[in-house]
Parts: structure tokens; C-alpha cells; sequence
């Protein structure tokens, strides 16, 4: 049977397509879903029930009193679940209506909660017990809100805010204003920062009275020697000998110079000198101190002998030629002195008096640096160790150091902002801003090696000498020797490695011990010195280990 042309042929029957009947489908189930959502999204989008737990607790909760007694209701539950949840979302929003009693009690409490303070504060103990009692009962009745899910009644708040507000009005009759509560709080304020400012500057008065007193075993070991110099014509006669000696003017040996008055530290910078050396007997101590101190420190290195080194004493009355005429400082001392002498108990400010007479500034000994050439003429090269110093390897390699023209060698100390040279010096005087650097690097004194012939070259003791008498109104450095020491030797000065000399042991507790074990000079600049209680503890054994405590001068005055 032949087929039908395509013109003859019956039309073919359009049918829906499998993709057009599913988009149908997912429509239709997509309504079931909007429609489910609809009369449900209270219990779907509820939030969480922790926020509803703090939300009701910091808010109305009868145990957030701030500062007065709490009241919990043992019957009542902070709603978090099941049916209560709804009430509490409910009372949620009636303190959100600034028109509900809700809302109006809660604002009320709050304001009742603050005049409790003020007039606590004020000492009205009357008020504020029953602004109490009122504020239990506000909390109480917003606490049966949020269990019950029902909003307060005008009958129930009534009472309570009433008498809220009479309080409050009374609190306002007692002048509790706002202005008279900002008042109080400033006046407060100045009276803490006052008595926080008084007690700083107590704190540092006592440390600084601390650092400065001599320890009682100290004292009691300057005693019980300069008692044995006397009762002992042995040493007396050992100390005259010593003064013909060649070795401290002989340039082959390796010369040291400490001034002190500290007897022990002096020792244990000596002792750890000593102890560390390849060659100890080509050392020479020159160690100068007071008049006060000058026979214990004799006695004491007269009585120890240090591994061969040889230790010289020197008392700063026998440096003749330091007097007023040669020496700004000591002018300036003698005439402080003569100043207060003439005019005690008059009215004029005696602050520059107090600084003169600061240890820190005029300690000659510390002052003494800065003559060290003048003192033994004949060296070349020294090496200035402080009295608060401990050496852990041998010092000698340190003389061999070049110093490529310079006249002193120094651990730089700028590797913080706060070592710079603005940091020591007053650059607001021209004196100042015109000649150096407000951000040059500053170096550290306590172990230094100078070249004496370039020192006297460069003519550094009379450039000393010039900043001390521009310092005279103390307007260009305040106090110490580090200030007129970055002035004096700038331009001159040799960077060392910073391993020669680690300082910080009297401030720092947090010096990293591989950089205390690497250091040849340890140094407890600061306040902690290693001799008083006030010591870091951690440190404490690298000096004490030097100390010779089966002495019978140290036992004596040592409970060890």
C-alpha cells in the first residue's frame, strides 16, 4: 500500500512535554512550602533561645541589682522554652512600646538604680533603702511578665511607679541632679588621679631612698675593716711599700680604672676581672674612692690577693689638682654650698640646690672619669669599669681592639627609639640644636676602652668642662654623667660589638640568657643593684658567685 503524501496526512496530536509537567510540579510543591512558613514563622524564625536567656536576665531579671541586694522568686522561671517562649518574645515587645507600663517601669527602675548610688554616695541611707525596696518590686513584677507572657497592668504598675517617681523627685529635691552628679564624679576623679599621682612619686622617693642607702652589711663591712686598718699596723705599712711600685705607670700591662665607694662591688668587679683572665697578673687595678672609704678598701685588697693582679687605691683627696679652679663641677658644688649657707630659709627656689646636690650629679667619683688622663699621666690605654659591673671572659683581647682614631669604645644603646640623643639632651636650646643630631645613636659608660693620647689630642676633658659650665642652670641635661659624656667624646667614639658589654641586669627581667652567657660584661645598671634586696633575683648568682662568703668579715656581717 503506497504512503500518503505529507499534504494528505492527518495532523499529529501535540502532547505537554516531561519538563513543562515537573516545572508544575516543583511550582505547586513550592506553595505547600510559602503556605507551611505563612502560619508558622513565629516557631521557625524565633531567635535563639540563649539570646532570649540573656536578653530576659539583663534586663528584667530580679537579681540584676547593681550593687544592692538581689531577689530571686524561687516560684518564677526565666521562660526559655515551650509555651512561656512566646510570652517572653511578647514582653520583649512591650518594652520596646514606649507607650506600655512595661516600658515605663523599666525606665523607671533603671533611673532608680542610678539615685541608689548618688545617694549612697551622699550618705542618705534613707533613700536609697527605699529606693530598694521599690526597685525589688519593679524587678519582681517585669520577672511575672516574662513567665506569664502577659503584658503588666496599668493597676499593677501604677503603685510601683508611683512611688518611683516621688523617690525620684524626693532624690531631685536633694539636688541629685545630673549636673550635681557630673560635678561629684569630676571631683572624684581629680581626687583619685591626685592621690594615684602622690603615691607615684612616693613609690619612686622610696626607691630611689632604697638605691641610694647604704645596706646594713655593707656598712657593717666598711666598719669591721677600717677597724682592722687601724688595729693592724701590718697593713699600713704594706700600703707604703705598694706606692713605690712601677707596675701602675708600666705601659706593657693591662690597666683598669674603677671608682667606687663600695667596697664589695669594687671586689667583685676585681675578682671577676681576675678570675676570667688568661694572664691575671699583668692587671692592674686603679681604683679610686672617698676619704670615708679609702682605708676598708685598702684593708680589704691589702688582706686578698686576687690571682697576682695588682689593685691600687687611690683616695680622691690626694687628686690635688681637682679643685674649684680646675673643675666647673666642683665650682659649682662649692658655690651651691655657700648658697645654702647664706640664704637657708629664705623663700627662693631651691631646686637647682636639691639637683647639685643629687648623688647622680655631683658624686665626684662618678665625675672622676672624665680626668682619667690626669690621674696617671704616663698610660696610654685604659679600660673604665663601672662599680656595678660583673666580667665573664677575659678583657685583654679588648686593648688590641682598633679604635681607628677614637678616643673611647662603646656599646651603642639606640637599638630602641628611646637611646637617642633627644632623649638625654635639651635640643630647645640652640646650644643644642645647632651642634648635633636629635637622632644620634647613644652608647652606654660601665665598660669602655679609651685611647688616653687621642684623648689628649682632642682636648676631651676641657670640652667636658665647657658643657658643664653651659649645664650650670641645668637647662641643657638634667642629671648624671652619660649627657656631658655623649657631648664631650661625639665624633670620637668607636662602636663595639655589642657582646663586650650587656647591660640592663638592674631593670630588665627578661634579658635573654644565651646574650647574658655570650657577654664578656655583664651590667646591672638600674636601680636593682645586685647588693640590695631590691636585686632581680634571676641575676642575683652571677654576681654573688664572686663574693667570698667563708671571709671572716663577710661572715661576720652576712647571715649566709
Amino acid at each position: 500500500m503506497r504512503r500518503r503524501g505529507p499534504e494528505f496526512r492527518r495532523p499529529a496530536r501535540r502532547r505537554l512535554s516531561y519538563w513543562i509537567c515537573s516545572l508544575l510540579g516543583i511550582s505547586i510543591a513550592a506553595g505547600f512550602v510559602l503556605f507551611f512558613f505563612q502560619h508558622h514563622h513565629q516557631d521557625r524564625f524565633r531567635p535563639p533561645v540563649w539570646f532570649v536567656e540573656i536578653f530576659v536576665l539583663f534586663q528584667y531579671a530580679p537579681s540584676i541589682c547593681l550593687g544592692f541586694p538581689c531577689v530571686f522568686h524561687s516560684q518564677e522561671k526565666i521562660p526559655t522554652d515551650g509555651n512561656n517562649y512566646h510570652g517572653t518574645i511578647y514582653l520583649m515587645q512591650e518594652l520596646l512600646n514606649s507607650t506600655s507600663f512595661s516600658r515605663q517601669l523599666a525606665d523607671q527602675v533603671t533611673l532608680a538604680k542610678a539615685y541608689v548610688i548618688i545617694a549612697k554616695d551622699h550618705n542618705n541611707l534613707q533613700l536609697a533603702w527605699e529606693l530598694r525596696s521599690q526597685i525589688r518590686n519593679g524587678q519582681g513584677l517585669l520577672s511575672q511578665a516574662a513567665v506569664m507572657g502577659k503584658p503588666i497592668t496599668r493597676e499593677k504598675a501604677h503603685p510601683i511607679v508611683s512611688q518611683l517617681a516621688q523617690l525620684i523627685y524626693k532624690a531631685q529635691d536633694f539636688h541629685y541632679d545630673i549636673a550635681t552628679t557630673i560635678a561629684k564624679l569630676k571631683s572624684h576623679t581629680l581626687a583619685l588621679e591626685e592621690h594615684a599621682h602622690a603615691a607615684t612619686v612616693r613609690s619612686a622617693k622610696f626607691g630611689e631612698l632604697a638605691t641610694k642607702a647604704m645596706p646594713k652589711n655593707l656598712h657593717c663591712f666598711n666598719i669591721k675593716l677600717t677597724e682592722e686598718w687601724f688595729r693592724n699596723p701590718s697593713l699600713r705599712k704594706l700600703s707604703e711599700e705598694g706606692r713605690n711600685s712601677p707596675r701602675p705607670v708600666d705601659n706593657s700591662l693591662y690597666h683598669l680604672y674603677i671608682f667606687s665607694d663600695n667596697v664589695l662591688a669594687t671586689s667583685v668587679v676585681v675578682n671577676s676581672t681576675a678570675s676570667n683572665a688568661d694572664h691575671p697578673q699583668q692587671l692592674v687595678f686603679h681604683v679610686v674612692t672617698d676619704k670615708v672609704n679609702y682605708w676598708a678598701m685598702t684593708t680589704w685588697f691589702l688582706r686578698n690577693n686576687f690571682r697576682g693582679c695588682t689593685v691600687k687605691v687611690l683616695s680622691m683627696e690626694e687628686l690635688s689638682w681637682l679643685n674649684a679652679s680646675s673643675s666647673p663641677l666642683i665650682k659649682q658644688l662649692v658655690h651651691a654650698e655657700t648658697w645654702a649657707y647664706n640664704i637657708a630659709g629664705s623663700s627662693k627656689d631651691q631646686s637647682s640646690e636639691t639637683k647639685l646636690k643629687d648623688p647622680n650629679f655631683a658624686s665626684l667619683l662618678n665625675h672622676l672619669r672624665f680626668y682619667i688622663p690626669q690621674i696617671q699621666p704616663q698610660l696610654e690605654k685604659v679600660v673604665f669599669l663601672d662599680d656595678d659591673v660583673v666580667v665573664q671572659k677575659d678583657l685583654t683581647p679588648l686593648f688590641s681592639v682598633e679604635l681607628h682614631g677614637n678616643v673611647i669604645g662603646a656599646v651603642e644603646t639606640c637599638l630602641e627609639a628611646f637611646h637617642r640623643f633627644y632623649k638625654y639632651l635639651n635640643f630647645s636650646n640652640p646650644v643644642i640644636s645647632s651642634r648635633f643630631d636629635p637622632q644620634a645613636c647613644g652608647w652606654a659608660f660601665g665598660m669602655n676602652i679609651f685611647d688616653l693620647v687621642a684623648w689628649k689630642k682632642a682636648n676631651i676633658t676641657d670640652k667636658y668642662h665647657y658643657w658643664q659650665e653651659q649645664n650650670a642652670d641645668q637647662i641643657v641635661w638634667k642629671t648624671g654623667t652619660l649627657a656631658p659624656g655623649l657631648l664631650a667624646f661625639y665624633g670620637v667614639m668607636e662602636p663595639l660589638d655589642r657582646r663586650w658589654h650587656v647591660l640592663g641586669l638592674g631593670y630588665d627581667s627578661d634579658i635573654d640568657d644565651r646574650l647574658i652567657k655570650s657577654a664578656a660584661v655583664v651590667h646591672f645598671n638600674g636601680k636593682m643593684k645586685p647588693w640590695l634586696k631590691l636585686a632581680i633575683s634571676r641575676y642575683r648568682h652571677l654576681w654573688e658567685r664572686y663574693i667570698n662568703y667563708s671571709d671572716p668579715f663577710v661572715k661576720d656581717c652576712w647571715m649566709h
